[in-house]
């Protein structure tokens, strides 16, 4: 009894906000690391947190580039963007990127999680991610490229012109060996590693206590919702956080330094910052669900996140961070990924390539065209899919709602990873708050304040101000 007591106590205190003077600290640092000097988080006791400019911004200029603190990229995506799993930048090459592109194509495989896809099919996809070794070259019959064209793609041998135009980093392997994995960079693995791979990864090296119950808990939230995967991330940095917390408090106390804080509270400290709720009571209800249903929508929700996290707890429990694993704490980090995601985009650059050859002088482009031109219509209208995914960003995740925002997260020709890109829409000065928009603001009064609902919280901005007297 007492030890769940002291759980419960846990549980009430993770989930209890930061006081203020800490809450600003944290966001102080926070804008430091990033070198976002002219922004600033300021806390207001009726909204909560907003982000202010403390100095003049104007039209389209850049105002914040916030670094993810746990992303994922879609499953289903996996199969037409090989990138980087930490910063979610393309890797291989434009050959390779085509390459694997047209082999999945001719397998009938469009994504990992694609209900139409046969078991030995998603095993496939799930198996090559970007090793060309586990390749085969064979080609179905509606393939109109010549036979061992794509491995050559995808292995290297074959070069298209051009492409040189366009280099990306040479795929890294998961330390851990799940060949799931693959980074644009050694920091970029190791950062992984360090930060919650090492316990979610599925191959030899994985330090979860059981790669059979990680396995299952992937395949589950493949199955259901892969916002199960980001509230694994989130659950696996605070973990891996708290040991690395312990490890030097264990030896500043060996050299008689300050006494020992609330270790669990500060490693969770990152992940606390987000607005919280339970996820079966925010989401929203979806259109297919008649009102009457929504007591027993909600609680098929719950049961789900209940399972999920069973399957989790047995894959990576820690007993030192058990409350994280209880159905309360896992719920609300859902619900604070539901409330507060952006989503993951990063342009493919063989969208560019393409464009590329399309804009060069004719002689050169007619050359060029011989040689892409067939795999051009191979991908067909699917040739420019993007990375896609989603992820928590501490910064931007502070910003305010407008209907008629001064700021968008919009990602421009530089941008070639993850990371949230704010631009201003018009001039914003000193002091005015910076607002993006969580829905489409060009939507009826009536459909966006319905739309805002699951947010918790009913605009009043100067365009809804407006639109309601004329209602």
């Amino acid at each position: 009894m007492d030890s769940v007591c002291k759980t419960d106590e846990k549980i009430t205190a993770l989930l209890s906000p930061l006081p203020t003077l800490q809450l600003q600290e944290y966001f102080n640092k926070l804008i430091t690391s990033r070198r976002c000097n002219g922004i600033e988080v300021k806390l207001n006791e009726t909204i909560g947190k907003g982000v202010y400019a403390n100095s003049e911004f104007q039209e389209d200029e850049l105002i914040l580039k916030d670094q993810i603190l746990v992303g994922i990229q879609h499953s289903s995506n996996k199969v037409d963007c090989l990138v980087c799993s930490f910063c979610f930048r393309f890797v291989g090459s434009i050959e390779k990127q085509i390459g694997r592109k047209l082999y999945f194509k001719n397998l009938g495989v469009s994504g990992c999680c694609d209900g139409d896809s046969s078991e030995s099919e998603e095993d496939e996809c799930v198996k090559y991610n970007g090793n060309e070794e586990q390749c085969g070259g064979s080609s179905s019959s509606h393939n109109t490229l010549p036979e061992g064209v794509v491995s050559s793609l995808m292995n290297g041998e074959m070069a298209l012109p051009y492409t040189d135009m366009f280099p990306l980093p040479s795929p890294i392997s998961c330390p851990g060996g799940c060949q799931e994995a693959f980074y644009c960079s050694e920091s970029c693995a190791e950062a992984d590693w360090e930060s919650s791979h090492s316990l979610l990864c599925t191959g030899e090296r994985s330090e979860a206590i059981s790669r059979e119950a990680l396995g299952e808990f992937i395949k589950h939230a493949n199955d259901t919702n892969d916002i199960f995967l980001l509230a694994a991330k989130a659950i696996a940095f605070t973990i891996l956080r708290y040991r690395k917390l312990k490890a030097e408090h264990v030896d500043k106390k060996a050299k008689q330094s300050e006494p020992k804080q609330s270790l669990l509270l500060e490693a969770w400290k990152p992940v606390s910052i987000g607005y919280k709720r339970r996820w079966w009571d925010c989401i929203a209800l979806p259109d297919d669900v008649d009102p009457s249903d929504e007591g027993a929508f909600r609680m098929q929700i719950k049961n789900l996140a209940c399972t999920s996290l069973e399957l989790l707890k047995t894959a990576i429990f820690d007993k030192e961070c058990e409350a994280l694993f209880s159905l309360e704490i896992y719920g609300n980090i859902i619900g604070m990924f539901e409330l507060n995601n952006l989503d993951l985009v990063v342009a493919s650059p063989v969208e560019d390539y393409f464009l590329y050859i399309d804009d060069l002088p004719d002689t050169e482009k007619e050359e060029a065209e011989e040689i892409t031109r067939p795999f051009l219509d191979a991908l067909g209208d699917e040739y420019s899919d993007c990375c896609q995914g989603t992820a928590f960003f501490p910064l931007q995740s502070c910003m305010n709602h407008s209907c008629c925002p001064n700021a968008k997260a919009f990602k421009r020709e530089e941008d070639k990873d993850g990371q949230a890109v704010i631009i201003a829409l018009r001039r914003i000065s000193e002091n005015e708050e910076v607002t993006i928009s969580y829905i489409d603001e060009e939507l009826p009064y009536k459909e966006r304040q319905a739309l805002l609902a699951d947010y918790g919280f009913s605009c009043k901005c100067s365009k809804c101000l407006e639109d309601s007297s004329s209602v």
